[in-house]
């Protein structure tokens, strides 16, 4: 290698028309290229996953519109450090520069510190760039959120990791196998930065790259999870839905992307609880049962032998005849309760243990229906007695 720089800050682009993966937000018709080229650029928050160029992106932005380019880490920096960006923003001002203020992991400010940036913001002394792998609309307050244009970045696709791996081969003058770029951009899983990572580590100990030197390299892809993050709620919608659809291969696939990044066994064992009234409900009052049992087997011996009891239950699951009629029923009480409010209950419905309570007429005239025909007997408020819920 040419020098001691890591092989991605080597790659990174210095200029748009170097910047690959990303077409949706920067081809020539779409409103970023023409926010740069006509030097309109709002503040903005790159959303996206691990090495699909936000900074990369934040840094050539600030070099295509000629501004003072700051970068910040939101994990070692504070108000401290904003208020001397502020000062030099406002000194480049003066000077007729802008400036571009950003800030990495911008979801880890806390409400002051992001809120301390909004008056720099809305007086144009700065453009943030803030970059977030976490939904902003979970991560980032309103108030700030409301002040910039979100943009969202997308992991990169095979194709994309390998243009930049070949780019990368050729700065370190070497030439590798179709078979051995292909792995390498299949491990990075998306992200640039591991695919550079993967390619030097295996450069560093042998020159002569082989798919096995990767894989040794590699041990297993790095999986994007959050248990408090939008990754979280997206997997476990993914896991419902498959299993409602009755695939149990697809359903299988998304239990093992959960767990293997750290899910807690037990959360899904909930899910798998309500799913087995919500979804299978009536139509098969065995898999509650099941759900439950698998439930009490993740509580007793936990990860990872507790895999293959939920596997056992996502399968039964999602192969399971399905009723939604409990679920809707319930719905429609609920909605009547919260429209109707604290109707009178009927007093033969009413509990009688005093003498009091008998004299004012709470039980009368209640058929015990083991022993008597309640045919006319109504269960009701009067108010709403005709309405049926199932």
């Amino acid at each position: 290698m040419k020098d001691m720089t890591p092989l991605a800050a080597q790659m990174r682009p210095q200029k748009i028309s170097d910047f690959v993966g990303q077409n949706k937000i920067i081809a020539s018709d779409t409103w970023l290229m023409r926010a740069i080229s006509e030097d309109r650029v709002p503040s903005l928050v790159f959303w996206g996953p691990p090495g699909s160029g936000k900074t990369t992106l934040a840094f050539i932005i600030a070099r295509e519109t000629k501004a003072d380019f700051i970068e910040l880490s939101a994990t070692s920096s504070g108000i401290k450090d904003l208020k001397q960006v502020v000062e030099r923003a406002e000194q480049n001002r003066r000077l007729g520069q802008k400036t571009c203020l950003f800030v990495d992991e911008i979801h880890r400010w806390n409400k002051t510190q992001q809120d301390a940036l909004l008056p720099h913001v809305e007086t144009g002394t700065l453009i943030l760039i803030g970059a977030t792998t976490e939904n902003p609309s979970f991560a980032i307050g309103g108030a700030l959120l409301s002040r910039v244009k979100v943009v969202l970045l997308e992991a990169l696709s095979e194709e994309a990791l390998i243009l930049i791996i070949k780019r990368a081969t050729k700065n370190l003058g070497i030439s590798l196998k179709k078979e051995v770029v292909n792995i390498i951009a299949n491990l990075a899983n998306g992200d640039a930065r591991r695919a550079l990572g993967l390619l030097e580590s295996a450069y560093l100990y042998n020159k002569d790259i082989s798919v096995k030197l990767v894989k040794e390299i590699a041990n297993k892809p790095q999986l994007l999870y959050d248990k408090k993050g939008e990754e979280h709620y997206n997997l476990i919608s993914a896991l419902h839905k498959s299993m409602r659809g009755g695939s149990a291969d697809a359903a299988l696939y998304y239990l093992a992307r959960m767990l293997e990044a750290g899910e807690d066994p037990l959360y899904i064992a909930r899910r798998l609880i309500r799913f087995a009234s919500e979804d299978v409900g009536l139509a098969n009052n065995s898999a509650i049962l099941l759900a439950s049992t698998t439930y009490d087997a993740c509580h007793k011996i936990g990860m990872p032998e507790a895999a293959v009891n939920l596997a056992h239950c996502v399968i039964y699951l999602a192969k399971s005849a399905k009723s939604i009629a409990a679920y809707q029923a319930y719905q429609k009480a609920r909605a009547e309760v919260l429209k109707s409010g604290n109707l009178s209950i009927p007093l033969h419905l009413r509990n009688s243990p005093t003498k009091l309570m008998s004299d004012l007429g709470y039980g009368k005239d209640y058929k015990y229906t083991p022993l008597e025909d309640d045919k006319n007997q109504e269960y009701l408020p009067e108010k709403i007695k005709h309405l049926k819920f199932f």
